[in-house]
């Protein structure tokens, strides 16, 4: 009878235990390649995901067109000031058609002071990760593969999701 009472208790834990670990990421065991998607960075400099080889990114597909994008950057933003560093970087890539200037309107007018400035304003890395929606949000390992993926906005900063990241920073990325 005691058995069947702890079985049911880890069952009933189980779901819990997950989503606490993996906050509704996608995580693909093992991590998938990427495209090296190109796009430019606030000063109008020529980028590729390639350039941010050695670290853990959580590379954020956005548009200042997209309502749960916008409320979702300042927590990118906060995230960034908590984690990032030379080990973890958020990349908030714009794929606004205006381009670098309306991705600056946007950051000045909600105080984004953390976050680097990315723009594809053709659209063709979103295309090329297979964003089917917006905001989309990779988390690539340090060898630029995808460990995870989540589909719609996060409190990026919430302490389940800072835990999570931080444990991926922690691990070792450098297995086949």
């Amino acid at each position: 009878m005691r058995s069947w009472f702890l079985l049911l208790v880890m069952l009933a834990t189980l779901p819990a235990a997950a989503a606490a670990a993996e906050p509704n990421f996608a995580i693909n065991d093992p991590p998938k390649a990427l495209p090296d998607v190109r796009f430019v960075d606030g000063d109008g400099r020529d980028r590729a995901l390639a350039d941010f080889s050695g670290k853990v990114v959580l590379l954020n597909v956005w548009a200042t067109w997209c309502v749960p994008c916008r409320k979702e950057m300042p927590t990118l933003d906060r995230l960034q000031r908590t984690l990032g560093g030379k080990d973890f970087q958020v990349v908030a890539l714009s794929i606004d058609r205006q381009g670098l200037p309306v991705v600056r309107k946007f950051y000045r007018d909600i105080n984004i002071k953390h976050l680097g400035m990315y723009v594809d304003s053709s659209g063709k890395a979103a295309r090329e990760l297979g964003a089917v929606g917006l905001p989309t949000t990779l988390l690539v390992d340090r060898a630029g593969r995808e460990i995870g993926r989540l589909v719609g906005p996060a409190e990026w900063d919430a302490p389940d999701m800072i835990a999570f990241i931080r444990q991926r920073i922690d691990q070792q990325f450098d297995r086949p």
